[in-house]
């Protein structure tokens, strides 16, 4: 990996590393893979396609209380406390060592609106309160591969329970999601409406609606006010989304 390493740590399940470029710092796990990717003079600007992607529920509901499941550098936690002030956001981290370097290098905010847990976000969502939660963003990620815990029925179960009527799971998978599989059957049962998005490095982000709602059009002035709030470019992310059912 090209760049500078201006900071390493080691915990039971592997090294943590910062590597600054011109104008980025990007967290990786002992890999060549990117955990978190920021914008060092705009930290709260997600930099992956995908990230940002998974910000797109928010132009449909804007959530007064969103989950986030796997901290990272907490480019999700920290765009969304920037986008919705009020929104009260719930993030779940397995390494305590990631929250500390989240918070010394990636500028992850000390606010009042910030919750952390630390431990297996398969427990924190069995333990929250059904209808808790308008928003779940679901990127768990070690080293080398996804959580398989994003690919079980269960998670999707849970998550779906912790959802409020209106709410929405967004989930980052490494590759697609056989759409004839369990759990694809399970996504169908939960959820009103399922949307596919892929990256242009072939992340894709599944997003499931708990109720039925009107599509917005790329100029629709909803996605204009975002872009003056957190601009990753809202219009052309929304006009790569497809409705899967």
């Amino acid at each position: 990996m090209k760049g500078e390493i201006i900071h390493y740590t080691r915990d039971a399940l592997g090294g943590i590393l910062v590597v600054d470029y011109r104008k980025h710092r990007v967290m990786t796990f002992d890999s060549v893979f990117e955990q978190s990717k920021i914008d060092r003079r705009r930290p709260h600007l997600p930099v992956h396609e995908y990230s940002r992607a998974m910000l797109l529920p928010v132009a449909f509901a804007q959530p007064a209380h969103a989950t986030v499941l796997g901290l990272g550098g907490g480019v999700m936690a920290s765009a969304l406390l920037h986008l919705l002030p009020e929104c009260q956001v719930h993030a779940v981290e397995l390494r305590p060592r990631v929250l500390e370097v989240a918070r010394e290098y990636f500028s992850l905010p000390h606010s009042a609106n910030l919750m952390m847990t630390i431990g297996d976000a398969r427990n924190a969502l069995g333990k929250a309160p059904d209808g808790s939660s308008d928003l779940i963003l679901a990127d768990m990620y070690n080293s080398d591969r996804m959580s398989p815990a994003q690919a079980q029925r269960q998670f999707i179960r849970q998550s779906s329970r912790v959802l409020g009527g209106s709410g929405w799971l967004a989930i980052n998978y490494h590759r697609t999601p056989d759409i004839n599989g369990p759990l694809f059957h399970q996504l169908r049962a939960e959820f009103a409406v399922l949307l596919l998005f892929k990256s242009k490095t072939n992340n894709t982000v599944i997003f499931a609606s708990k109720r039925p709602f009107e599509a917005l059009h790329t100029k629709d002035p909803t996605l204009v006010e975002l872009e003056n709030r957190l601009p990753i470019d809202w219009r052309r992310l929304m006009g790569r989304v497809i409705r899967l059912n």
